[in-house]
């Protein structure tokens, strides 16, 4: 392998960087975007049960936003609970391009690499080319060894930049359509947080009226 590495030039070094970028993303957001992570099973329920006995509190809110991306757009919509629901919705969206950002985060970065190293992997080809013709240049065609050098590392960088970028470009595709997939659950449940918050307010707003 390191004679490998040895024979593809100068271009090798930034490609494997890119690629141990490539993996140590991935890894990294895998575990992040767990689905236990971003919406917890309990946490609605926990939610729902605060609304519909209205127990809801500071404390409450405040262990939401620090509990996940959903908590925190689910805390945005209780602190303006008392608000019209357009100022709710507003709040939810609000905190939701935040908590998407959050969500999106170095994901860009492996469709950087999916694109950059098959240029990089490419320029190396083009030295490795510029070698072999220098070698042409000064020692002629006669000697398959002066040219051997430069062919293996046209060839070695080109396979080495797809290989890393092959890799980044599933794991970009992918990560984004499991963000796009907790998006719309997390847009699910904030929806229902809303008509919840609106029908206690209806409640209330009919028990202040017969009173």
């Amino acid at each position: 392998m390191f004679e490998l590495v040895k024979a593809g030039g100068i271009m090798m070094g930034p490609i494997i960087l890119a690629s141990i970028v490539t993996a140590a993303i991935f890894l990294e957001r895998l575990w992040t975007l767990q689905t236990k992570r971003v919406l917890p099973g309990e946490l609605t329920e926990k939610v729902w049960r605060w609304v519909e006995q209205q127990q809801i509190q500071d404390k409450h809110i405040a262990a939401l936003q620090q509990n996940s991306p959903l908590g925190k757009i689910l805390a945005a919509g209780l602190t303006n609970r008392y608000r019209d629901r357009v100022v709710i919705r507003e709040a939810i969206e609000d905190t939701g391009r935040h908590v998407v950002h959050e969500l999106d985060r170095f994901i860009g970065t492996l469709g950087t690499i999916a694109s950059l190293s098959p240029l990089m992997g490419l320029l190396g080809t083009v030295l490795g080319m510029i070698r072999t013709f220098n070698a042409i240049t000064t020692a002629g065609i006669g000697n398959p060894a002066s040219l051997a050098g430069g062919i293996a590392e046209a060839l070695i960088t080109t396979a080495a930049g797809l290989t890393v970028a092959i890799p980044a470009l599933l794991a970009y595709k992918y990560l984004r359509g499991r963000v796009q997939t907790l998006v719309v659950q997390m847009e699910k449940e904030a929806m229902k947080l809303v008509e919840a918050l609106e029908a206690q307010a209806r409640q209330l707003s009919a028990e202040h009226g017969v009173g």
